[in-house]
């Protein structure tokens, strides 16, 4: 009997690409490459601004609004009326804010203006007990100077750069209308349209991957609105109480601001402080700033853990930098876009391979402890 001999076994040559350096290459190489991706996205969405921002907000606002119109068309209410009363509906929202934003600076601007020159003198006698002494002559020097760059040519060309910049935003206002109109008829047909070329374990990533990013996103607007309009009212009903002028436009910036964490509470505050200080002095400001901090107080430690849930499951790092780059890319439109857009792309990991199973190198490995002490 003979037995087979064993093949000696293959040795691997081996190569460059294969040792720890040039595996270490390999991970670097690919790196650049996704980053030169993100970044050419990036640049191509700033540059097309007028386009990608319309698209974005129209599809932030058709995924808070979808629910009511799933409901009215299960209901049987036809398609188009669902979408014409979720459509109508929004409109007739923002028409409103806008009618009263312009309501009440006409009625108390005049009220504001008295007050704001009174201020201005109360400044100007602060200035004059200062050790550093400050002259008319230096004060009437700066208010010379004031006008004189109004009435430059500088200041001309920048109100021409602000008459470009409003027609921007109205292009962008009516582009995003019409935009959240059709994601609101045809969005499932849409997303549909757009896996054509997915089949099988593909396509149900790609359906997972939709839903919920509209979930998500959809979630976010209704938690933050809600919290948005309980912080407008509180705000608003403390600075009523103490006689504030411009109430409610103070309330419609605490309510916008609602939606850009952390730094939105802050600059709503501030505003209002001002604005208080300049109209009534500066113990109601102090009120004032006392009102804002106990309503931001209420709402981060229990409206918040209610309204929003799970839906924003991102580290407070996380946001602030998010914040930043969503601002320098975008300004204060980016800065509102930036966290939505950060939640629903962590939530597109959280169901990358599954209904609960995240993308491979976002697994949980172990438990993160906290250092005691």
């Amino acid at each position: 009997m003979h037995l087979r001999r064993s093949a000696a076994p293959t040795s691997v040559r081996p190569s460059t690409w294969t040792d720890p350096y040039g595996r270490l290459a390999v991970r670097c190489l690919q790196t650049v490459v996704i980053v030169a991706v993100i970044g050419g996205i990036v640049t191509a969405a700033t540059t097309l601004g007028l386009v990608t921002i319309p698209v974005l907000l129209a599809l932030i606002v058709a995924s808070a609004l979808y629910p009511l119109v799933a409901w009215l068309r299960g209901h049987g209410v036809p398609s188009l009326l669902a979408t014409t009363i979720a459509f109508v509906g929004v409109l007739a929202a923002a028409a409103g804010v806008l009618w009263l934003l312009v309501a009440a600076f006409a009625g108390q601007w005049p009220a504001l203006q008295a007050s704001a020159v009174d201020g201005l003198q109360q400044v100007q006698d602060v200035l004059h007990e200062l050790p550093v002494r400050v002259t008319d002559g230096q004060i009437e020097d700066a208010v010379s100077g004031l006008v004189d760059f109004v009435t430059s040519a500088r200041f001309g060309a920048g109100a021409i750069a602000g008459i470009s910049a409003v027609t921007n935003v109205v292009t962008g206002a009516v582009l995003t209308a019409v935009i959240l109109f059709f994601f609101l008829k045809d969005g499932p047909a849409i997303w549909e349209f757009l896996l054509r070329p997915f089949t099988g374990a593909q396509y149900e990533r790609a359906r997972r991957i939709g839903d919920r990013v509209v979930t998500t996103l959809g979630g976010y607007v209704r938690g933050t609105a809600a919290v948005a309009a309980f912080d407008a009212v509180a705000i608003g009903t403390g600075l009523a109480v103490l006689g504030v002028p411009l109430t409610i436009p103070l309330a419609v910036v605490a309510f916008v601001t609602s939606f850009i964490p952390m730094i939105g509470a802050p600059i709503a505050g501030t505003l209002a402080a001002l604005v208080t200080l300049v109209a009534l002095g500066p113990v109601k400001a102090v009120i004032v700033v006392a009102i804002v901090v106990l309503v931001n107080q209420i709402e981060g430690n229990f409206l918040q853990p209610v309204l929003m849930g799970r839906t924003l499951r991102l580290h407070g790092l996380v946001i602030l930098v998010g914040l930043t780059a969503g601002t320098v890319l975008g300004g204060v439109t980016g800065a509102l876009l930036a966290v939505p857009l950060i939640a629903a792309g962590w939530g597109v990991v959280r169901v990358w391979n599954g209904e609960d199973e995240p993308a491979t190198p976002w697994r949980q490995k172990r438990r993160e402890t906290v250092p005691v002490g």
